[in-house]
């Protein structure tokens, strides 16, 4: 069997399952750096808590919405645990009262579409709402409290900050599958509230607003966001929070009648695997990269220690950012096709302009990453093995998924 037919005999498995496997080996790989001096069992066993969380990103949580909820739960434990670390704690209290408020905000506005139709079952909603018996003041203000969960879970701004948050608090070993797996979730629980949403043309066309002006929000501030963040960690959570706004711009297209490429169901399941593992390889790589100064500096000791493991650091940060020849890259081209067929101009216009801070953003990480020509000796400091693999699993797994998608 040749590579592409081994390829294509994997992926046959399915996209999402492979990236959450892959994800979850270079975990271990961290896991292993991070907690080996207590033994092997020990060090492995938070991928106990780590496999639910990769699983919602391989399956994702439209059909179990709540499914969210828990992912949420679990990874404000998690960073509950660290008591000494100032910043995790911080961080768990973040994800605690932002995360909790919108779920609260979202539930009461499932309780008010509950009683404005007399039904709790969705694909039921649309069509009693279709019949005009209920004030669309109602219906509306529950439809709009109903999505914004979905949203600050996609960390659209002007709640981006908790995925950059999650990056500088969080350990190498969680902060990408915490945040993939509650971006995940945010697109499930988007997705299971609009199914069958085609019944009342009046909420398919009220939800397509909705989502545009979130999009063009999360693009807009994102940008300016993006661009003034100095720490590596912290740019890759903020571009995490731009493939949230990249989604939500799919949901209006789509909505509105103009997503013809590729439905955003399909796309999702490119979408989450390459979501994953862009931020596992760029997330490791930020952890050994310095905080971005105002003069030019020699090289990241990740690049002169060891320049292929960074190469693969710096391809997944490419591809997070949509650097044209990367997967990443795809994602940004399809959803700009299918809102330059749409009369969303604003929206297209925010996302050319957040595409643009991104390529940026990589160019300049690239840019001190690589430094400048030194004469001196390599840095001292060891690169563990253990990330070095996570890179290479990171990148391994992202070139499988751009020979898949070619």
């Amino acid at each position: 069997m040749n590579a592409a037919n081994l390829i294509s005999a994997l992926f046959g498995l399915g996209a999402p399952p492979l990236g959450a496997a892959v994800a979850l080996f270079g975990a271990g790989f961290l896991l292993l750096h991070d907690r080996a001096r207590n033994g092997t069992l020990y060090a492995l066993s938070p991928l106990v808590v780590l496999t639910p969380l990769a699983a919602l990103v391989a399956y994702g949580g439209r059909d179990h919405p709540g499914w969210a909820a828990i992912a949420a739960v679990l990874v404000a434990a998690l960073l509950a645990r660290e008591r000494e670390d100032a910043f995790a704690s911080e961080c768990a209290l973040k994800l605690v009262w932002v995360l909790g408020g919108s779920l609260a905000l979202s539930w009461a506005g499932l309780g008010l579409l509950t009683l404005a139709t007399g039904t709790s079952r969705v694909s039921e909603q649309w069509a009693v709402l279709q019949l005009g018996l209920d004030p669309p003041q109602l219906w509306s203000a529950a439809l709009s409290l109903s999505l914004v969960a979905g949203i600050v879970l996609l960390g659209a701004a002007p709640f981006h900050f908790w995925a950059a948050d999650l990056f500088q608090g969080a350990k190498a070993w969680l902060a990408p599958l915490a945040v993939a797996a509650l971006q995940v979730g945010g697109s499930g629980w988007i997705m299971g509230r609009l199914a069958g949403i085609a019944a009342c043309p009046e909420a398919a066309r009220l939800t397509s607003y909705l989502l545009g002006v979130a999009g063009a929000t999360a693009f807009a501030v994102g940008a300016v966001a993006v661009a003034w963040q100095k720490r590596p960690e912290r740019r890759v959570g903020t571009l995490a929070s731009l493939q949230g706004a990249i989604l939500l711009a799919a949901l209006a297209a789509e909505r509105a009648g103009h997503y013809h490429r590729i439905s955003v169901d399909d796309l999702i399941g490119l979408w989450a695997p390459h979501l994953l593992l862009a931020l596992t390889g760029a997330g490791t790589f930020a952890r050994f990269l310095p905080v971005s100064g105002t003069g030019a500096e020699p090289a990241a000791v990740m690049f002169r220690r060891h320049p292929l493991s960074a190469a693969f650091g710096l391809f997944a940060l490419a591809s997070l950012a949509g650097v044209p020849g990367t997967p990443g890259a795809r994602l940004w081209l399809d959803v700009a096709r299918a809102l330059a067929g749409s009369e969303r101009m604003g929206l297209m216009l925010a996302m050319a302009g957040a595409w643009l801070a991104s390529f940026a953003v990589a160019v300049r990480q690239a840019r001190e990453a690589i430094g400048v020509p030194s004469r001196g000796p390599a840095p001292g400091q060891p690169v563990p093995w253990s990330a070095r693999a996570a890179l290479w699993a990171a990148g391994a797994g992202l070139l499988a998924l751009g020979w898949a998608w070619r």
